[in-house]
């Protein structure tokens, strides 16, 4: 208060915040988030369309045990999504297993060509991560499944490209499993 008087309070929450969180971005990067903003209700709309093509096609496959997408008629949160979404589509994220298990979903993502393994989600293009080899790789099987991750588990964040090219892979990648 002595050096800064009546700003005190908005420079040390400025300057811990930005040290501490980095949640004051540069002019350049808050640019760039506003012109992602801005068409952000189309590519939402685009993300779940194909999210939703994509599920349908996934739970037909016979070497995937099983899919967790919000937006299928048989979820059981089918009832919130058409509640609380406009146009009853949830997102562009999804869980699925390969049958098969760990090593199943390990060799399913190491033979995709155009789908990237990273940790992130809702970016313009799509994503999986397998996190009993990445993110909670130091677990078990059966502490994967204790923390509520089956060790199959494959997160699908689907992106801008073409449901049909997103297809393709997938069903290239499931063809070495």
């Amino acid at each position: 208060t002595k050096k800064f008087g009546k700003l005190a309070f908005i420079v040390k929450c400025t300057a811990h915040l930005m040290r501490d969180f980095g949640s004051i971005p540069s002019p350049f990067n808050a640019f760039l988030l506003n012109l992602g903003l801005e068409s952000l209700h189309v590519r939402i709309r685009r993300h779940a369309e194909s999210a939703l093509k994509i599920a349908k096609w996934l739970k037909a496959q016979k070497k995937i045990a099983w899919v967790n997408f919000a937006g299928l008629p048989d979820s059981p949160y089918r009832k919130l999504v058409k509640k609380q979404i406009k146009g009853g589509i949830p997102c562009g994220v999804m869980t699925f297993g390969v049958k098969g298990g760990r090593d199943a979903s390990i060799k399913f993502m190491d033979s995709l060509k155009l789908i990237g393994i990273v940790t992130h989600v809702a970016d313009a293009w799509s994503c999986v991560l397998h996190p009993a080899s990445h993110t909670h790789r130091q677990l078990t099987d059966e502490q994967l499944v204790a923390a509520g991750i089956p060790p199959d588990l494959i997160r699908l964040s689907v992106g801008l490209e073409d449901p049909t090219d997103l297809i393709a892979d997938l069903k290239q990648a499931l063809a070495k499993v």
